[in-house]
């Protein structure tokens, strides 16, 4: 009885002048993969390690993978097919920076010139505690926290870095916003490496908090 054994399958040799970086593999990661054959690539969705890890297995490995699993007429075929993935992977995440960019920069715009941040900077300006405590002139720095509208009305609690020739702190902000107008509720001034938080509104100093 004769045996017939199979004959084993050679993998596909890698030309020279493909086996380097795949830069579309490493931006594109899974995306990448599904257009490529390289089913791997979807290790990158796995949560936390796969996202971190699996970018940089794709880029070193991506090119090797990518010419066994496809078909290529030639390998400047290959090469352009990869430059262009390259070219999408890099505008795709540019794109993604400036677009983050932008609602960030957007979102601190619409802090900055706030008008209950406005009012806040102005009452702390004038604040006779204040300008004795920080010395003048008080320079503000951006607020962070949260602005809401509702039918007219609005609410902010805000916080913002102060500082002046004498001291520097941060001041925690509360205002409200009724028939078109913000009035301040709340405006405490907490100084760096000092115990306590200074009431601005009602002139008292806390020293619980």
């Amino acid at each position: 009885m004769m045996s017939n054994p199979q004959v084993p399958i050679e993998p596909k040799p890698i030309p020279p002048e493909i086996d380097r970086w795949n830069w579309g593999a490493f931006l594109l990661s899974w995306i990448w993969g599904v257009g490529n054959n390289t089913f791997i690539a979807l290790f990158a969705l796995i949560p936390i390690v796969g996202q971190l890890v699996m970018p940089f297995v794709l880029g070193f490995n991506g090119s090797r993978w990518a010419w066994r699993n496809g078909r290529w007429d030639s390998v400047e075929h290959f090469k352009r097919v990869q430059r262009l993935w390259a070219i999408w992977g890099a505008i795709i995440w540019l794109g993604g920076i400036v677009l983050f960019g932008g609602i960030m920069g957007g979102g601190l715009y619409f802090f900055k010139h706030s008008e209950a941040y406005q009012l806040g900077v102005s009452t702390l300006q004038a604040n006779p505690v204040a300008t004795n405590l920080l010395g003048t002139p008080i320079a503000a720095g951006f607020p962070t926290g949260n602005i809401s509208y509702e039918n007219g009305s609005g609410r902010a609690v805000l916080s913002f870095s102060a500082s002046g020739p004498k001291a520097a702190g941060t001041v925690f902000l509360q205002a409200v916003k009724k028939d078109g107008a913000w009035a301040i509720t709340r405006m405490t001034l907490k100084l760096d490496g000092r115990d306590g938080v200074i009431d601005l509104v009602n002139g008292a100093k806390n020293n619980s908090t």
